[in-house]
């Protein structure tokens, strides 16, 4: 049997409409060289998005995908692994689409604890709608929609990812894609929900958050590797904030925990998408649903 190597070449597809100079350039790329580094085949890899500008990605990676609504990238990222396991799941998402209308999503996929990948492209901004603050815009940031400064505060991905049972929390950024690439195909391979925030400079928008700025207040803070427990990871974010720093590198990993799909599907010996769905058998099965959960 001949082996047959995956190459970039093999995710190319269609060519971004970015913006020139994108962060979201540099986190297509690292997630194409991260599938590959893993030797993963495109038709076992599904790339779920979002909207947003961050939402193209699915267009632009040689795998199935799917461009979901706006906010909803985890619960259909979930339904898809609950589907099929076997698959390589990523939800994909920007600030906006992952921490505002789908903070909710955010919040209860770590408690479920699917295995799959999310990255979020953090711009700090909207990005697609011309320069609106997002949750992640510091205060007092100056955009179409705040010329006078957000009077709001913002949040930080990392503490609510690990105060919620995130088992694997880490952060990148587009201007160092290397390490940024090392970062995504850790995520991928862990089993469980792993989280993986990316600070995406939007050059367009926002003229502030620039890659200078960025690159003046990163700091990896995994140089002995993920903390051991919660509150310890907690502690290194808040101290490097007290830095006027921003906190980079795999924080926090937990292995060995039951994913949601393992536990909803202990009773099965198929994977559902394969599973016989003639008219007859479901019938059948909607008859014992109702039998076991309503009579």
């Amino acid at each position: 049997m001949v082996e047959v190597k995956i190459t970039l070449k093999d995710y190319d597809y269609h060519k971004p409409t970015w913006c020139p100079g994108c962060g979201d350039y540099a986190v297509l790329l690292a997630l194409k060289k991260a599938l590959v580094s893993l030797q993963i085949p495109p038709h076992e890899v599904v790339v779920v998005s979002g909207i947003g500008c961050s939402g193209k990605i699915s267009d632009y990676v040689k795998s199935y995908g799917y461009h979901g609504i706006h906010g909803r990238v985890l619960p259909t990222a979930t339904a898809v692994k609950i589907a099929n396991p076997t698959l390589t799941v990523i939800g994909a998402g920007g600030d906006g689409d992952g921490y505002a209308i789908g903070g909710n999503h955010f919040l209860h996929v770590m408690r479920r604890n699917p295995n799959i990948t999310y990255i979020v492209m953090n711009n700090m901004i909207y990005g697609l709608t011309k320069g609106q603050t997002s949750p992640t815009s510091l205060p007092g940031f100056k955009s179409g929609t705040s010329p006078y400064g957000s009077v709001e505060g913002n949040i930080e991905p990392l503490y609510i990812a690990l105060s919620m049972g995130a088992p694997f929390v880490a952060r990148g950024f587009a201007g160092d894609p290397k390490r940024l690439t090392e970062i995504i195909a850790e995520a991928i391979k862990f089993k469980g929900f792993a989280f993986v925030d990316i600070f995406s400079p939007c050059v367009t928008f926002n003229r502030f958050n620039t890659y200078d700025w960025f690159k003046q207040r990163v700091k990896y803070i995994d140089e002995n590797g993920p903390y051991p427990t919660r509150m310890e990871a907690l502690k290194a974010i808040a101290d490097t904030w007290a830095q006027d720093k921003l906190p980079l590198g795999i924080i926090y990993r937990e292995e060995g925990l039951p994913t949601y799909e393992e536990l909803l599907l202990k009773s099965k010996d198929t994977v559902p998408v394969y599973d016989d769905i003639t008219s007859d058998v479901w019938k059948e099965k909607v008859k014992q649903i109702i039998q076991e959960n309503f009579v």
